[in-house]
């Protein structure tokens, strides 16, 4: 098959940069293969058809999700229609599991086999999926070791290929040059902000960072760097932050050399998290939902920690703020303990050091390439 047609989704932002990393990588193996699907910025670069813009489909949380079902249905009824009419020779479907095992369903009825690349969270809650899985992937491709024990359990055909954040996690210069770049004062902390990478995320984190921020520049003369997601409309942001007391610099690029130039980065839990632990940067974790969704979900999480930094760790190193425990002086709390407290910046380093190791060296992106040319 020299040019086969690939169905790829991504509904958020880390599953879209490692999606198009995985086109890149198959290009090489077949150079006139096409995709087409559900992706950003990203994949539109890598040569992705993009039928549906991944916003489209970045939504959390169960209050959310019902107000827009009759467009995610639209979304699901043209992907369905699309895939059915271009037969594509297999689908890879990127997290995103509410909307994405859905879909593997209709493929498999259409005889479209499917490659799910970042399992679902089966370890933390709706471990029922694991059910639906088994019956339409024809194979999981894993990017944290611990998975491997579950999906074996479950009989499912599996592989664990590595965590892509290794491949993409590139300093290209150094906290003085970046310090330099951006007029920043290199005898001041720097605080590297995270709200999150959806509209919605974003809403309900940045009041309380930006109260966080003004309190922590008058008691610490701290500085702060807002990182913002390319893909979000670029008016977004400003108008967010608009009248902080604390002079906020917004980012649209440098995002690793910013966090990797902070004293501390204060962040969303998610992808993000990951993103300071590798390079090993202390961090406070923090998240909220609608309290609706919160209410309906918490009683069926099965696991202690939020944060994956944790959850990797097996122990709480990075402080997290849930729900209620997120306020203004909580975080400010917290980041003052950690920029004071030496020994805990040491122990939270030497833990995000054992979390490297243990993720390996293999390939994520090259990997799954091939496991999807092996799947033709």
């Amino acid at each position: 098959m020299s040019d086969p047609a690939i169905l790829i989704v991504a509904g958020e932002k880390s599953g879209e940069n490692y999606g198009a990393a995985v086109v890149l990588a198959f290009r090489s193996l077949y150079p006139k293969a096409s995709f087409f699907g559900v992706g950003g910025t990203n994949m539109t670069a890598a040569g992705v058809e993009i039928l549906v813009p991944m916003e489209d489909l970045a939504v959390m949380g169960l209050a959310e999700i019902v107000t827009e079902i009759p467009r995610i249905r639209k979304i699901f009824r043209r992907l369905s229609a699309e895939a059915k009419t271009r037969r594509p020779a297999a689908a890879v479907l990127i997290d995103s599991p509410d909307f994405n095992l859905r879909l593997a369903k209709r493929l498999r009825k259409i005889g479209v086999p499917v490659l799910y690349y970042i399992s679902p969270t089966v370890w933390a809650w709706r471990k029922g999926r694991l059910r639906t899985i088994k019956a339409v992937v024809r194979k999981m491709l894993l990017i944290f070791p611990f998975e491997k024990e579950i999906y074996a359990k479950a009989g499912i055909p599996h592989r664990y290929v590595g965590h892509p954040l290794l491949e993409r996690l590139r300093i290209r210069y150094s906290r003085a040059d970046f310090f330099r770049k951006y007029k920043l004062d290199p005898a001041l902390p720097l605080v590297t902000l995270m709200p999150g990478s959806r509209k919605n995320e974003i809403r309900r984190h940045i009041a309380v960072l930006r109260e966080a921020a003004a309190r922590l520049k008058s008691e610490r003369r701290a500085q702060f760097v807002l990182i913002q997601t390319p893909d979000l409309d670029p008016s977004c942001m400003p108008q967010l932050v608009a009248g902080t007391k604390a002079d906020l610099l917004l980012l649209r690029e440098d995002a690793y050399e910013a966090i990797a130039s902070s004293d501390i980065v204060l962040s969303a839990c998610g992808t993000a998290n990951l993103e300071a632990a590798l390079l090993g940067v202390p961090l406070v974790a923090f998240y909220k939902i609608s309290p609706l969704t919160y209410a309906v979900g918490h009683p069926f999480v099965r696991i202690r920690d939020y944060s994956i930094v944790n959850i990797l760790a097996g122990r709480r190193i990075v402080p997290e703020l849930i729900q209620k425990q997120l306020t203004a002086d909580a975080l400010v709390q917290e980041t003052l303990r950690i920029l004071d407290d030496v020994g805990a910046r040491r122990d939270m380093k030497t833990a995000f050091a054992r979390i490297r190791t243990d993720l390996g060296t293999e390939r994520a992106s090259e990997n799954a390439a091939r496991e999807l040319a092996g799947l033709l």
